[in-house]
């Protein structure tokens, strides 16, 4: 099964009993960028902001004060439900004067979250490793171009007297390709660290 992230930041409100729910989605890469993101996110003067997140293995969830059980976990739920990796959700509540009970609670919450992730444009999250190489310079433009053909992104490029070093991070399941490819379009001539 391939997880996806957020292409882009997403929400969407319902009203429950007289109570407002606004789910907020973004994508994150981290633990902390996580938080960071919830710290600025949610409404101070609301009556809950409850929120979780999953990042790889990662995950954490709050009710904000909520019954335990009622909000953070469903949020979770939701996130996993989908298939979606690497996000953050908080869904706000304005309280409308009407006790939802637990499992109204566990519906609004969790329904809430899932609502605003079915809906949100998804990116597929591909796995990627690092790729160490150098070459001469005259073998440098055939470097650039595999980069672009294969899916990989230049995360570093250095000029010294023996040519050029990269550091490129390419999708997994194109390493193999990539160095083929590479080998025949220099003569075998790039290096691989």
């Amino acid at each position: 099964m391939t997880l996806h992230t957020l292409a882009a930041p997403a929400s969407h409100a319902v009203e429950v009993k007289h109570s407002r729910f606004l789910a907020q989605a973004v994508p994150a890469e981290s633990p902390e960028a996580a938080l960071a993101w919830l710290s600025a996110s949610g409404d101070r003067d609301a009556t809950h902001n409850c929120w979780a997140y999953r990042i790889g293995a990662q995950y954490r969830s709050s009710d904000d004060g909520e019954p335990a059980g009622t909000a953070g976990r469903p949020i979770l739920a939701a996130i996993d439900g989908q298939g979606y990796d690497q996000v953050v959700v908080v869904v706000t509540r304005w309280y409308g004067g009407i006790n939802l009970g637990a499992g109204g609670l566990v519906r609004a919450y969790g329904g809430t979250a899932a609502e605003c992730l079915r809906r949100a444009e998804r990116r597929p999250l591909i796995a990627m490793d690092e790729v160490r190489l150098s070459c001469d310079f005259a073998d440098s433009a055939e470097i650039h171009a595999a980069v672009a053909a294969f899916g990989a992104e230049k995360r570093e490029e250095h000029f010294d007297a023996e040519g050029v070093r990269f550091v490129l991070s390419v999708p997994v399941d194109r390493i193999e390709a990539l160095k083929a490819r590479l080998r025949d379009a220099t003569r075998n001539r790039v290096r691989f660290a």
